[in-house]
């Protein structure tokens, strides 16, 4: 959980090769939207843990595939996987897909996708309709401060 008062060290690497991303922008981004995570209400999972260090890697939806094969025992990509632990996966191809089909820049959609997984490592979750309005919520209120909605 990203519990203190000082956004974690948030660092944003590319290791796919198909699509072009501005890792310095979405650097800094994510560490703004980090600072604002910090100031919403914190959620009771006291299983999470305190991060120092936040890692947020844009993949390929090959590798998007194989982890969420292995540890969510779904097959096919999906465009975001968080891990408690401080890593954030985000595919660049399903970013594309769903910025196409939503008619969003891909910065944009690969923002959203950052904010979510900030979001899972505060201690929100989706699994259910009444969390997922609450971290949907969540999600527009830091786009909107930070200009991205």
């Amino acid at each position: 959980m990203i519990r203190s008062t000082h956004a974690p060290k948030v660092e944003v690497r590319n290791v796919q090769r198909k699509l072009a991303v501005n890792v310095v922008d979405l650097q800094k981004f994510a560490h703004k939207a980090a600072t604002l995570c910090l100031r919403l209400p914190k959620k009771n999972n006291t299983d999470l843990p305190i991060l120092s260090n936040v890692s947020i890697l844009i993949v390929s939806d090959r590798r998007m595939s194989s982890l969420h094969r292995r540890f969510m025992n779904e097959s096919g990509p999906t465009d975001v996987i968080t891990f408690q632990h401080g890593e954030i996966f985000i595919s660049a191809d399903t970013a594309l897909r769903n910025a196409r089909r939503f008619e969003n820049p891909l910065n944009r959609e690969l923002r959203l996708y950052i904010v979510h997984g900030l979001l899972h490592l505060h201690g929100f979750d989706d699994q259910d309709p009444a969390s997922a309005g609450k971290m949907r919520a969540a999600e527009k209120t830091i786009l909107r401060t930070l200009k991205e909605v």
